[in-house]
């Protein structure tokens, strides 16, 4: 642990310095926020940063130690937010102009699990118009001439760029996973539901994950410690028992993990240097590696469908009252989800258990993981777009975990991760099984 660059430390190596007394919480945030003055001209992760607002939780946590009460795991750490998180101490806009000001009278769920286990909120990182595809100001750390992906830009820009060492993000399609890859850190979508939602933006019930971004597999466990569990504010978290996320992810598989390599129908669409990327790592795997064709179906189709009604039903508001000033993507969608019929919405929603049975007997017959492109290749030149999610919705219509691990460089020297799929409720085991890929693509 090298204490010199604390904006460089990991999580769990922050909060165990700061927990020893090697370094204070205010010396790791104004670390930081000097960090975050040099990069973010370049970068433009933040919608709102307060320094010193920052500094005063930063303040009181040193206080809370110092006076010998208990502190949490994340205690003194910095955490940043993205931009449909409420937070009862700064604004929340929701990447819109129609929500500008907006100032929310209580914490989201997973703000109130971050500050009861010590961490500082930081700041809010910027979202995409609803969290949907029409982009923000921030680039890509890598190369302000790409995109960092979407919808959480800043999420994953701020994490690759050392301004922060964990931040939120929400995945609908893709947009946890595919910025983790496009920006090259380290991001979990878990189970649907593991992670409340209560006080998020909802876009879409159904489909609506928090995600986490970290630059280690450790900190991505950590984290999702502490903002796993029970709110009876969101209908599809269920009461369960604590995980130790962090112990199994740490631990040693009892058998070296099997991997599904699955192409999907949309491999002619992957660049050829991802397309020969994933070759190369294919074949140093060898045996713990089989290439599966599975059956999709119409799935990309049933999520569309059910995104694009539930869009509509949770815009309606905004667009009663300010369509003119919504972006003409988000007009469109919102347009096709009107149109959408009640058989067509109830046939895709019962196609998804399905779906997820069919994933379910994979694992439990045969594989740890669906070993997958996160993204079709590395981040598009431009930013105009966020990129395409093609990879990501399968496994978000069903709820499944996914990880990105940023393991390989395309041609043009930017990031390119490795998306590995696991099944519901299995996100410690998935997490474990990415220890195993890392490790071994490390050694060799």
């Amino acid at each position: 642990m090298d204490i010199s660059r604390p904006h460089s430390l990991s999580a769990a190596e922050a909060a165990q310095a700061v927990a020893r007394g090697l370094i204070s919480s205010v010396e790791l945030v104004q670390a930081c926020l000097a960090h975050i003055k040099d990069v973010e001209p370049a970068v433009q992760a933040w919608t709102f940063l307060d320094p010193d607002h920052a500094l005063q939780q930063a303040r009181a946590a040193d206080q809370l130690r110092l006076s010998g009460a208990s502190v949490g795991p994340l205690h003194g750490v910095p955490v940043g937010l993205k931009d449909i998180i409420d937070t009862a101490d700064m604004p929340t806009e929701n990447g819109s102009v129609l929500h500008a000001g907006r100032t929310p009278s209580r914490d989201a769920a997973v703000a109130s699990m971050l500050r009861a286990a010590g961490a500082i909120i930081m700041g809010k990182t910027v979202t995409t118009e609803f969290a949907t595809r029409t982009p923000g100001k921030t680039r890509n750390p890598h190369d302000p001439g790409h995109t960092p992906g979407g919808s959480s830009s800043g999420s994953a820009a701020a994490v690759a760029a050392g301004m922060v060492p964990l931040a939120l993000g929400s995945q609908t399609g893709g947009s946890v996973i595919r910025p983790a890859s496009y920006c090259g850190v380290y991001a979990l979508k878990p189970t649907h539901g593991l992670i409340p939602r209560t006080g998020m933006f909802q876009l879409s019930r159904s489909l609506d994950h928090v995600g986490l971004f970290a630059r280690t597999l450790e900190d991505l466990a950590l984290g999702l410690e502490q903002v796993a569990g029970y709110d009876e504010g969101d209908p599809d978290s269920r009461p369960r028992a604590r995980v130790p996320y962090r112990t199994i992810a740490a631990e040693e598989p009892p058998l070296p993990p099997l991997f599904a390599f699955v192409k999907t129908p949309r491999w002619s669409q992957v660049a050829p240097d991802a397309q020969e990327a994933f070759g190369e790592l294919v074949e140093h795997l060898g045996d713990r590696v089989e290439e599966v064709e599975l059956y999709e179906g119409e799935a990309i189709d049933w999520a569309r469908t059910i995104t694009d009604a539930e869009v509509a039903v949770n815009l309606a508001r905004e667009w009663e009252t300010g369509r003119d000033r919504l972006s003409p993507s988000l007009r469109t969608r919102i347009e096709r989800g009107r149109q959408v019929l009640a058989l067509d919405y109830l046939q895709a929603r019962a196609q998804v258990p399905g779906l997820v049975a069919g994933y379910t007997e994979l694992f439990e017959q045969r594989y740890d993981a669906i070993l997958t492109p996160a993204a079709p290749g590395t981040a598009p030149k431009g930013l105009e777009s966020t990129g395409d999610p093609m990879f990501n919705s399968v496994w978000t219509l069903c709820g499944m975990p996914a990880v990105t691990v940023p393991l390989m460089r395309g041609a043009n020297g930017l990031p390119l991760g490795v998306q590995l799929v696991g099944p519901r409720h299995g996100d410690a085991r998935l997490l474990r099984t990415a220890r195993w890929l890392v490790e071994r693509v490390a050694a060799g």
